[in-house]
């Protein structure tokens, strides 16, 4: 039963994170909720199937409010996957794309990539951190060896002031298919959605016991839900760029 396969492999991951990654996690918790005392904002950026993850994070009903998604079309699959993955190669676009995010020193910034190996990742990261940013990485440990396709020789995993394992397996599949040399069912989406899911609550939890009210959107789909919702987007919509 391969169905069954992948929810034992997922679950074990799960379990796995929430042992080796605890206190990466809340590291990440820690800086983020300073930076949402001091009125601050978290980014989050991601290339190809990563954007999910910016995307899902981002305006959501029990998500956190002061998310920043860098959302550039031109790395998402929609203006065409092979595009997207060739950008992810290039050298240099990263600092164009944060020019248009209203980002400031002090603030916290969560890079996805699995493989931590392309440039548009690694200079995004860096071009944070010129910025006076905290970077965070989420990637996986099986590709700290590989070559990078930076020209500076370093991984997203050099640059990162914080890094947060997924513990993927290289190639991200998790599901071997009998008497075929092929893998199915990548976790890196699921994974990072967990770890993401750990870094918000940990930050809502910090605040709590800082004396501070989350900030948190509910559903728009309960009553008075909208209402409170519009007191959060009145307040950051000159700040997060896609509100």
């Amino acid at each position: 039963m391969l169905a069954s396969k992948f929810v034992h492999e997922i679950i074990g991951h799960i379990h796995l994170v929430e042992k080796e990654e605890s206190h990466s996690i809340l590291q990440a918790a820690d800086w983020i909720a300073d930076s949402v005392a001091r009125d601050g904002l978290v980014h989050l950026f991601g290339c190809g199937h990563s954007h999910l993850l910016v995307e899902d994070f981002f305006y959501r009903a029990g998500g956190m409010v002061p998310v920043n998604a860098i959302l550039e079309t031109s790395i998402m699959l929609h203006e065409g996957a092979v595009k997207s993955s060739k950008i992810e190669r290039m050298t240099g676009y990263a600092p164009v794309i944060l020019d248009n995010y209203n980002v400031m020193a002090g603030e916290v910034i969560i890079v996805i990539s699995n493989s931590g190996i392309n440039s548009l990742p690694v200079e995004m990261a860096q071009a944070a951190k010129e910025r006076g940013l905290k970077v965070v990485a989420i990637c996986s440990s099986a590709y700290f060896n590989d070559e990078t396709r930076h020209p500076s020789g370093k991984r997203l995993r050099d640059i990162a002031d914080l890094v947060i394992d997924n513990h993927m397996p290289h190639g991200d599949a998790l599901v071997e298919i009998p008497d075929s040399s092929m893998k199915m069912a990548s976790g890196s989406t699921v994974i990072g959605s967990v770890i993401l899911n750990m870094i918000m609550t940990s930050v809502a939890e910090k605040l709590v016991e800082r004396g501070i009210e989350p900030p948190v959107y509910v559903s728009g789909n309960i009553p008075g839900g909208f209402e409170k919702n519009q007191v959060y987007i009145d307040k950051y919509r000159e700040r997060i760029k896609h509100l």
